[in-house]
């Protein structure tokens, strides 16, 4: 799942050596704000992830894709918590679904052998790698594509009639981009289902949460990884090699969706089940939207 929480959970993260940012042997890593191309720092530290053996890159196993093709299959965009069935269509064979951010060999074969027509959309060549390996392993049909899933230019308009969106767009600096972009390439009729985090995460030092178990609120929303820290903090998390995370407020969640067209239809929430601000609400937020006909 190229969606990946790790550092919601736990800041192990990756650990970085790639030539996005060139450091010298045996000192930190000097990075300025404005010299971080954020798509091409997150994209080598997912591919690093795979590497590493992150869950959310690790693919399915041929039980799960055979289970699929008898029609017995779930997916998560959240930790824990599968999207329901009732918000997909009762039969997927022949309908043209879109797996944005979807890397990492989960989603995408499970829907493809389920019987869609299948496109993996992500920024990571090694997440969508891991796609391929499934369809070639499990002889399923599916499409991959390297982007940014803010922009989708390289797909037409109208074009897919479903889309599956897991929590990935902390990983973009402004999300309202990635939901003009569903609303564009989407069939009237069609559904986005998308996973977030609830923004509620990133008003706490996130150091002290995961290191500590202590919630003590420090930032403001929306969040990022690049503003919102101090720089020592902020250079620590670029020579650990840590995805870039940027925390979007509801009004850009949902209200994005609203503003792109979108008519909300479904929600539900997911915790956690180790984290210390999940024992007070849950942090993570899936919606289902329609394109009007």
């Amino acid at each position: 799942m190229a969606g990946g929480f790790d550092r919601l959970r736990c800041r192990r993260g990756v650990s970085w050596s790639n030539s996005v940012f060139q450091r010298l042997p045996g000192r930190a890593a000097c990075v300025t704000i404005s010299a971080v191309d954020v798509r091409a720092y997150n994209r080598a530290a997912w591919d690093r992830a795979v590497q590493d053996g992150s869950e959310w890159t690790i693919p399915v196993g041929p039980e799960v894709t055979a289970a699929a093709r008898r029609g017995e299959w779930q997916i998560l965009l959240t930790p824990t918590r599968p999207a329901p069935r009732r918000w997909f269509p009762a039969d997927l064979r022949g309908v043209d679904v879109l797996c944005l951010a979807s890397g990492g060999g989960q989603q995408g074969p499970i829907l493809a052998a389920a019987g869609a027509n299948v496109t993996v959309f992500d920024n990571s060549p090694r997440q969508l790698a891991q796609d391929r390996c499934v369809a070639e392993r499990d002889a399923l049909s599916l499409v991959t594509v390297e982007g940014d899933m803010a922009d989708l230019s390289v797909l037409a308009d109208a074009s897919f009639d479903l889309i599956v969106h897991p929590v990935s767009n902390l990983f973009v600096p402004d999300v309202r981009p990635v939901w003009r972009e569903c609303y564009r390439v989407l069939r009237r009729g069609g559904s986005l289902i998308s996973g977030f985090v609830n923004p509620v995460a990133y008003i706490f030092d996130l150091f002290k949460a995961d290191e500590e178990g202590v919630l003590e609120v420090r930032h403001a929303i929306p969040y990022s990884d690049l503003e919102s820290l101090s720089e020592a903090e902020r250079r620590r998390l670029l020579d650990q090699g840590h995805p870039l995370e940027f925390g979007h407020s509801l009004e850009d969640q949902i209200g994005g969706q609203l503003d792109a067209g979108f008519v909300l239809v479904g929600f539900y929430e997911d915790r956690w089940p180790d984290h210390p601000l999940d024992r007070y609400i849950a942090t993570f937020i899936v919606t289902r939207a329609l394109k009007p006909r």
